[in-house]
């Protein structure tokens, strides 16, 4: 793999919405959607997640550019695009499984995401309770749900709420999309 080619694995609730948002980022080679942060051995199904019993988070798997955007600055996306004030929770999304994580790979990365949510606690009336934490295995989920808003962008869940948070991307950061 190429030096400059990193990955940033993060959760910010469902992962169809944190995918549709990273798929609009320049310097992103690729998202993939996932699991990570369990305590369950092998590879957590998809209905297993959603009983919230496996510890696991619906993550998103970034493979990018680092020539073209940081790790920063996909944090800084990350942190912006969803609500890191809510604890297990992302609107109708209510579980472990829908935690606002940032899964660190290496030093670098913790200490880059613990100063990101440290810069950006000034912004929120409410404390960020993004968890940081070391990255566990983390396991491709199924095929339907990989491009998700992609393959689905009329889905009631897509309209309702992928599209508000593609818009919230549009404004904040308009000079980072593709």
């Amino acid at each position: 793999m190429n030096n400059h080619l990193q990955t940033a694995v993060v959760g910010g609730g469902c992962f169809w919405c944190t995918e549709a948002v990273f798929q609009e980022v320049k310097g992103v080679i690729s998202v993939m959607s996932g699991y990570s942060g369990g305590t369950v051995p092998g590879k957590p199904t998809y209905r297993e997640i959603c009983s919230g019993l496996t510890g696991h988070a619906e993550v998103v798997k970034i493979t990018f550019d680092s020539r073209i955007i940081s790790y920063k600055d996909i944090l800084v996306i990350f942190m912006t695009t969803h609500d890191p004030t809510t604890l297990n929770r992302q609107g109708a999304d209510v579980g472990t499984q829908y935690r606002s994580v940032i899964f660190y790979e290496n030093s670098f990365q913790k200490d880059i995401a613990e100063q990101v949510v440290r810069d950006l606690q000034a912004y929120y009336d409410e404390a960020i309770v993004t968890e940081i934490s070391p990255l566990k295995p983390f396991f491709e989920a199924e095929k339907e749900h990989q491009d998700f808003y992609k393959n689905n962008p009329d889905f009631g869940y897509c309209t309702f709420v992928i599209n508000p948070k593609l818009a919230k991307l549009k404004k904040l950061h308009s000079e980072k999309l593709k």
